[in-house]
């Protein structure tokens, strides 16, 4: 798996050494986080959506109606900005200047493309189900045509990326490490909870474990 080739939109300046361009890395942030922000203009208004998505390769899909004007200014060819971010903890510092919180980010700039052939739609329709909740595609109807119509399903190349961390203690001046008060990390991590069954589940149908829904977090 190679590394990426930083262009000049993606190469990180501010606090450089955190930058990475290691394709292992973004895929794995990407893998585990369920939601990115979807940047755009229209009509030289800048909208961020939050989207679910899933990754097949080096593309990433995103889903919704036809109608959307989001999906409809993408396919177009709008150019986007797409970011994810994974938060694992708060960096509580002896001052207010180096308070700060540990991430895990990816950045990918790029245009969209509309997917028009049947059989990468469904790869996509199927991966995103998996993506929020793994081996739900065995339990669930698959779309109909009439659905598979309704929907449009947009793909961006994860080419132009760049992936920032942070992580580890704070970082003080020296003159604050005799401090009294309390330094260090709070961790932070999306847990799930037990599924909570709807009023039309048959008697005897168990809800799925837990466990199947929790993230690759560190």
């Amino acid at each position: 798996m190679n590394d990426i080739t930083p262009t000049g939109r993606t190469r990180v300046r501010r606090r450089a050494q955190r930058g990475s361009y290691d394709r292992a890395l973004v895929n794995a942030i990407l893998d585990e986080a369920l939601v990115y922000h979807v940047g755009f203009v229209v009509d030289g208004q800048p909208f961020v959506l939050p989207m679910a998505y899933a990754r097949i390769g080096d593309q990433l899909y995103l889903h919704g109606a036809v109608a959307n004007r989001m999906l409809k200014a993408l396919g177009s060819g709008a150019p986007a900005c797409v970011t994810v971010t994974l938060l694992d903890g708060l960096v509580l510092a002896r001052s207010a200047f180096h308070q700060s919180v540990n991430y895990r980010s990816v950045v990918i700039l790029g245009t969209a493309r509309e997917v028009t052939d049947a059989g990468e739609k469904r790869a996509a329709l199927d991966a995103l189900t998996e993506h929020l909740a793994p081996g739900r595609l065995a339990e669930i109807r698959a779309p109909s045509e009439e659905e598979m119509r309704a929907t449009t399903v947009l793909a961006i190349p994860v080419n132009e990326v760049s992936a920032k961390v942070r992580s580890g203690p704070p970082v003080d001046d020296e003159a604050d490490l005799a401090m009294t008060c309390w330094a260090g990390v709070v961790p932070l991590r999306l847990e799930p909870q037990a599924p909570v069954t709807d009023g039309h589940v048959p008697p005897g149908v168990e809800a799925p474990p837990v466990e199947r829904f929790r993230r690759g977090a560190r």
